[in-house]
């Protein structure tokens, strides 16, 4: 079975910006408001995060759902997972997601500072330091035959796609413009010397892109 490796439901303003500048504890994603690309999602039946009955079905919520299928690890830059830059100074910080990440799987924090190993929940992340072949190879062997979804920043998403090695995309592209941050691209145009691409329109306002190799 071929283990692909999956860019799934990462979310871009219409400028291609998925995070904005200075990055801090309190704000994940700088200056940005976070609630302009995920709103989307959040406001589906099926979104992870939900305590209150209702949401919306439809195209929507069916990518909310696939965001797990077939997964067995994930891969993600340092920023994704914290705002510390240069050695960790703070090994009591164990990312964004409180007790319970939602990852269920490895995952695998690419850094070149390394740190040990840490369980919460079903989660376990990995820090590693090599570049991104390497990492993948890891990733692949802790998914057991599972497919790997490449979980972002969009710096990161870039390090893979720049060495071929991405398979399939899902960009959740959202109706606002941001005008500096971290840019996934200038136009989705750029990947199309070796991706097939479909545009899917949602009644939410996002433009589902999906892409896969020729």
């Amino acid at each position: 079975m071929v283990q692909l490796l999956r860019v799934q439901n990462f979310n871009v303003s219409s400028d291609g910006i998925g995070a904005g500048e200075d990055q801090t504890l309190e704000r994940p994603f700088g200056h940005v408001d976070p609630g302009s690309l995920f709103a989307w999602a959040g406001a589906t039946a099926s979104w992870p995060m939900r305590t209150d009955p209702g949401g919306s079905r439809g195209l929507d919520d069916y990518i909310t759902r696939d965001y797990a299928r077939n997964i067995g690890a994930e891969i993600m830059g340092r920023n994704k997972f914290g705002p510390q830059r240069g050695p960790w100074q703070d090994h009591e910080w164990c990312g964004w997601w409180g007790d319970e990440p939602p990852f269920r799987t490895p995952v695998f924090v690419m850094t070149h500072h390394k740190r040990p190993s840490f369980t919460l929940s079903d989660t376990t992340f990995h820090f590693v330091d090599g570049d991104p072949a390497t990492v993948l190879e890891q990733a692949r062997e802790a998914a057991q035959g599972k497919d790997v979804r490449l979980g972002g920043g969009a710096t990161t998403i870039r390090e893979f796609l720049d060495a071929d090695l991405v398979d399939t995309l899902h960009v959740a592209v959202s109706p606002v413009k941001f005008g500096s941050g971290v840019r996934l691209w200038e136009s989705p145009d750029e990947l199309l010397d070796r991706f097939h691409l479909e545009v899917v329109p949602s009644p939410s306002g996002v433009k589902h892109h999906l892409f896969w190799r020729k």
